[in-house]
């Protein structure tokens, strides 16, 4: 089964990976997406969603997760909503959870994202190596997680955004399979980003493909003349119907929209600067599988 989950329609661009097994695992992170789908400012375009208003809804989830699986089954997160503050564009990063949001900024791939994991606190610690981390075998040992749990609560980072940048949000099932100079390079040579997404889907499945596969490439364009937004996926209730089988400155902000102190230091993720036109290539891949799902 397909436990993956994505939304990608402009302004919001996230990847689910349910957890729980079977059924469980698909109607978590299906929950997921489609109240993230119910976010005020996918329906109208605007970008003025905060991480407030972001963990509003995630708590949404959180409890509808609960309430239709009997806290028996969770989902991790993680993606960009597009914003804009003092009417300067952002990428707003969310995740909890082991899911993944990248950033390629003038040829230099960074994991923008930080790991809720056992390998991650482990990794922290100094007790072990990134390399060690993801041969080890709790890696897939989550922290915190929508659905289950005592933390519901995402991380959330503002990144500017700048012209040229390609964003690669992605469930564990592709950097499970793909080291980060593999992801680089596919994500360089492929400029169109449904063309992008497909290639790294079939390169993980190439290289065993032994978990669920789920990514979105949104790019940003004609940021200095923002014209609008064009996206070339599904809807999130379209691709809720699909199964297939097995540096300027990075700011670290609460929910409440307060900066971090420190959290440019504690992400310790390379960013630069800037109203980003979208356009996102996305799709889901199943482990094992000779091809990816449409």
């Amino acid at each position: 089964m397909n436990e993956d989950s994505y939304i990608a329609a402009d302004p919001v661009f996230a990847v689910a990976d349910g957890m729980g097994g079977h059924e469980a695992g698909e109607i978590a992170s299906g929950i997921c997406v489609r109240t993230l789908a119910e976010i005020p400012q996918l329906a109208t375009g605007e970008r003025d969603a905060t991480a407030a208003v972001v963990q509003q809804y995630l708590l949404q989830a959180d409890a509808g997760i609960r309430e239709a699986t009997g806290s028996r089954a969770g989902t991790t997160l993680s993606g960009v909503v597009v914003v804009e503050q003092t009417g300067v564009p952002y990428w707003l990063v969310l995740n909890i959870g082991d899911s993944r949001t990248y950033r390629l900024s003038h040829g230099k791939l960074s994991q923008v994202s930080v790991d809720h994991s056992e390998v991650q606190e482990l990794v922290d610690a100094g007790e072990i190596t990134p390399a060690e981390a993801a041969v080890h075998p709790r890696r897939h040992v989550v922290t915190r997680a929508l659905g289950t749990g005592d933390e519901t609560e995402a991380d959330y980072w503002l990144l500017p955004v700048e012209e040229g940048d390609r964003m690669l949000v992605c469930s564990d099932g592709l950097n499970g399979e793909l080291d980060d100079e593999e992801i680089t390079r596919i994500l360089i040579s492929e400029p169109d980003p449904q063309t992008a997404v497909d290639e790294l889907i079939q390169a993980a499945l190439r290289s065993g493909g032994r978990d669920n596969v789920t990514c979105i490439v949104v790019d940003a364009s004609n940021v200095a003349n923002d014209g609008g937004s064009q996206t070339s996926p599904r809807t999130a209730a379209e691709a809720e119907d699909e199964n297939t089988l097995p540096r300027t400155e990075v700011l670290e902000v609460a929910p409440d929209g307060e900066v971090v102190a420190g959290g440019d230091a504690a992400s310790g993720r390379d960013v630069p600067a800037p109203e980003p036109e979208p356009e996102a290539g996305s799709a889901a891949g199943p482990g094992g599988q000779p091809d990816g799902s449409r």
